[in-house]
């Protein structure tokens, strides 16, 4: 992917949240049902809250019932690296934005749509632009 973001841990520590940095940079979970983004049904852009990449649109978003905002694919042209993640005893795979390395959440094959995939991503890890933004890509 062009444009890479590369950042110190300062630097990231300085220009996230402390939410964020923990989400983010040290691939925590906030609590299900607690984001912010979890229940958007408006129109538009999902985004790295890192650097800005354009993840998603809210057409690829749907209510899996998990407690955190559930895409069933993403914006196509390799916006999102996936990561076998072994922690806490599991197998899963983990996502993470590919212009600055960011994780954003897991993916599951067990999503009720034509893709049958459910992106499970952490609100914290977002930004959202309505679709009648100016910041919106035309």
């Amino acid at each position: 992917m062009d444009n890479q973001v590369k950042k110190t841990d300062e630097e990231w520590k300085k220009s996230l949240t402390p939410d964020q940095y923990y989400v983010l940079r040290e691939k925590g979970t906030e609590r299900p049902f607690s984001g912010k983004l979890y229940l958007t049904k408006d129109k538009g852009v999902y985004r790295c809250a890192a650097c800005g990449n354009e993840l998603f649109t809210s057409d690829m978003k749907f209510d899996s019932h998990c407690g955190w905002p559930s895409f069933d694919r993403e914006i196509k042209g390799g916006k999102i690296i996936t990561h076998t993640d072994t922690n806490f005893g599991m197998v899963r795979t983990e996502i993470m934005c590919a212009r600055c390395g960011s994780h954003l959440g897991h993916i599951f094959d067990d999503g009720p749509t034509e893709t049958g995939k459910r992106y499970c991503v952490n609100s914290v890890s977002l930004d959202f632009v309505p679709a009648d933004s100016s910041e919106v890509k035309k």
